[in-house]
């Protein structure tokens, strides 16, 4: 069997498992490496090179220093700013998701929505209003505010990680050009029209979720907690003025060609709708693991710019709103906002057309596929 069949069946084989989520999707991706170490089709070096990659390590790096601010309570401090900014329940939606938002910009939006879920019904729990119709506009935001820096979700990194294989690389907040008009119009839908579209759902009397506990971090030094948010902060300065200093952000962190003249708004759209179709069946990782080599062959073939395919590739990866298995943090409360799977499609559709249409204004002006 050739090596071209070979890869074509692991290729096959992973797409099924990252839909499926049958198996882990790290070992999945280990069984494609070893698979194709054996197989011959790769030595050992090319097939774990990504585990010494830059990128890989800032990422982890990140986790570490983003845990710091969960774990202290600070994150939860933070959280608790939205009863102080809001007193209606369309104030407080507003208020949830722009704290939500900026957060997961430079926090992992997953580990964002775990720590702010319990805060948040707790909040719905004191005021009174429907914890449902708060729920899903915190997993949208997070979502959202996962594309406002390099560091806000997995799938941004993988890109980056494809784009330095050509020696090119995007900026820390070069994500928030496309991103931060997605969040602002996503927050303005939900504060008007949208509004309107979120579930009002009982509490369940069997629900049992362990998000209705909130974890005591009244035991923390205060030192601790101021200490956790300077650490974060100067490691963002430094990354964000990562030219400057001489540091590289991990140490400071520590569908086919459309013809010969293809329309670059058509490729786009193609490229973010395949991205959104897809995230929302398997995760943003996945889906952005699966599709950014193959958007940064076409982008290579046609002579395109491949950080205008790849930045579509990753907003449309992002946008998985429509079903409670798009993101961790959709099926996080699934249960506790007594969700039906047509409740995210009824909030989370309308949210997905905003989000393209506003890519599909900014990405061919900010990215153009040609200079």
């Amino acid at each position: 069997m050739s090596p071209a069949m070979i890869t074509l069946l692991f290729l096959a084989f992973a797409i099924v498992m990252f839909v499926t989520e049958c198996i882990p999707l790290g070992l999945t991706s280990m069984i494609v490496c070893v698979g194709l170490v054996v197989t011959g089709v790769l030595d050992v070096g090319d097939a774990f090179s990504g585990f010494i990659n830059s990128n890989v390590i800032l990422f982890v790096a990140m986790f570490i220093v983003g845990g710091a601010l969960f774990e202290t309570g600070m994150a939860n401090a933070i959280g608790g700013l939205v009863t102080k900014c809001a007193k209606t329940e369309r104030g407080l939606i507003i208020a949830i998701m722009v704290i939500v938002g900026l957060m997961s910009g430079v926090l992992s939006n997953t580990g964002t929505a775990a720590i702010l879920i319990p805060v948040v019904i707790g909040i719905a729990a004191k005021s009174g209003f429907s914890r449902s119709r708060l729920l899903m506009p915190l997993v949208f935001a997070a979502a959202m505010g996962g594309n406002l820096s390099l560091i806000g979700a997995p799938g941004n990194m993988i890109a980056q990680s494809s784009l330095e294989e050509i020696g090119e690389s995007f900026g820390f907040f070069e994500y928030a050009i496309v991103g931060g008009p997605i969040l602002l119009a996503g927050i303005i839908f939900y504060a008007t029209i949208g509004y309107k579209l979120l579930p009002d759902n009982p509490i369940r009397k069997d629900d049992d979720s362990v998000f209705d506990e909130q974890k005591d971090f009244s035991n923390v030094p205060k030192w601790k907690k101021i200490m956790s948010l300077v650490v974060l902060v100067g490691t963002l300065l430094g990354m964000i003025f990562e030219d400057q200093i001489g540091i590289s952000l991990s140490v400071t962190g520590c569908i086919g060609a459309l013809g010969e003249h293809p329309s670059p708004i058509l490729l786009t759209f193609i490229v973010f709708i395949i991205c959104c179709v897809l995230t929302n069946f398997m995760s943003n990782t996945a889906t952005t693991a699966l599709m950014a080599p193959i958007c940064l062959s076409i982008a290579q073939g046609m002579g395109a710019d491949p950080r205008a395919v790849l930045m579509a590739c990753v907003i449309g990866g992002s946008c998985a709103y429509a079903t409670p298995i798009g993101m961790p943090a959709n099926t996080m409360v699934l249960g506790a906002g007594n969700y039906k799977f047509m409740d995210y499609v009824k909030a989370g559709l309308p949210l997905i057309v905003i989000a393209t249409v506003v890519s599909m204004i900014i990405l061919p002006i900010a990215f153009p596929f040609f200079s």
